[in-house]
C-alpha cells in the first residue's frame, strides 16, 4: 500500500504555496483576486488532506511540523518553537483588514516532539535551539486553518537558517526525515516564486523546479545537486530576490529522501507586472 514501510505508515511530506498574507480569509477581489475566501485555491486547500492522503495516512498523523518562509533564526542555528499548551499566533503581516488580526488557531504545542527534533538536529550535526516566545507565523496558521481546521493536532514550527544556504536546508530536511515514519506530517510553506518575475519568467522557473522535483529518471544525487545549484535555473534571481520562500522546498525534498514529487497545485497569481507561482508538491514513496 502507498505510504507504508513494513507495518508503519509513512506520512508523505508536502510543500505548499501559502498565498499572500491572510488572503484566504479576505474577499476574493482586488489584489487578492483568485486567492480570497471561496476561491478555487482556498477550496483546494480545504480539500487537500482528503484528496491527497489516504484514510490510513490521515488516521496515522499524530502531529504537524511546519517549516515556514517567515522564520529565519540564527545564521547556523535552527530554531524550534517549543511550547506547552496552545500555540500563540504571530500576525506578521500589515495593512490587512482588522478581522484578519483576530484569526485563531489554538492547536497545542508538543514539547516532546520539539525535543525529538532538537535531538535529530544534533544527531545530524546541526545546531538547534528551543524558542518559546514567538508564536506560529502566517506561513503556518493560514494554510493549516484550511487544511486542518479543527486545530486538534499538535503543531511545532521549525525555522529556516539565517544563512539561507541551500545545502544546509537540504540537510535540515534530511535530519527531520525520520519524523515521517513517526506519525508526523512535515509541511514546507513558502512560494515557488516570490520576486519580480513576469509571468513567462515565473512559468520558466516553476517548470524547472517541477521537472527537477518530479523527474522519475533522475537519481536522488542528481536532484539534490540541482537543488543546491538552484541559482542556475532560468530567471532564478527574478523569481527569488531572496530565497527564503524557496528553501522550504529544499527542506521537504530532503525530508522525503529526494524521491520524485507530484505537483498538486499549479496556480499562478498575477500581480500586475509580476506573477507568483503557488505550485505545491507532494512526496509519496511508491
Amino acid at each position: 500500500m502507498a505510504g507504508e514501510i513494513g507495518n508503519a505508515i509513512t506520512i508523505p511530506p508536502v510543500f505548499v504555496g501559502h498565498g499572500g498574507g491572510p488572503c484566504f480569509f479576505m474577499e476574493d477581489t482586488g489584489m487578492m483576486k483568485g486567492m480570497g475566501r471561496g476561491s478555487a485555491v482556498a477550496r483546494w486547500f480545504q480539500g487537500l488532506m482528503d484528496e491527497y492522503y489516504t484514510d490510513d495516512e490521515r488516521a496515522a498523523i499524530k502531529a504537524v511540523v511546519v517549516v515556514s518562509a517567515h522564520w529565519e533564526h540564527k545564521a547556523n542555528t535552527v530554531g524550534v518553537y517549543r511550547v506547552d499548551g496552545p500555540n500563540s499566533l504571530l500576525f506578521d503581516y500589515s495593512g490587512f483588514p482588522p478581522h484578519t488580526y483576530q484569526l485563531t488557531y489554538p492547536a497545542p504545542g508538543d514539547p516532546a516532539l520539539a525535543d525529538r527534533i532538537l535531538d535529530l538536529l544534533d544527531a545530524h550535526g546541526l545546531a538547534g535551539e528551543a524558542v518559546s516566545d514567538r508564536g506560529l507565523d502566517h506561513g503556518v496558521f493560514v494554510p493549516l486553518k484550511l487544511m486542518l481546521p479543527e486545530a486538534e493536532l499538535p503543531v511545532v514550527q521549525v525555522s529556516l537558517l539565517g544563512s539561507l544556504d541551500a545545502e544546509a536546508h537540504l540537510e535540515l530536511g534530511e535530519a527531520l526525515a525520520p519524523l515521517a515514519d513517526e506519525g508526523v506530517l512535515i509541511v514546507g510553506s513558502g512560494f515557488v516564486t516570490h520576486g519580480s518575475s513576469k509571468k513567462a519568467q515565473t512559468e520558466a522557473f516553476e517548470g524547472w523546479l517541477t521537472t527537477t522535483l518530479s523527474d522519475e529518471c533522475a537519481s536522488a544525487d542528481h536532484r539534490k545537486a540541482a537543488l543546491i545549484d538552484w541559482e542556475s535555473a532560468p530567471f532564478a534571481r527574478r523569481a527569488h530576490i531572496r530565497e527564503e520562500h524557496l528553501l522550504p522546498v529544499h527542506v521537504v525534498a530532503g525530508a522525503a529522501g529526494y524521491i520524485p514529487a507530484e505537483r498538486i497545485q499549479d496556480y499562478v497569481w498575477n500581480m500586475g507586472r509580476s506573477a507568483g507561482s503557488m505550485a505545491s508538491y507532494l512526496f509519496r514513496r511508491s
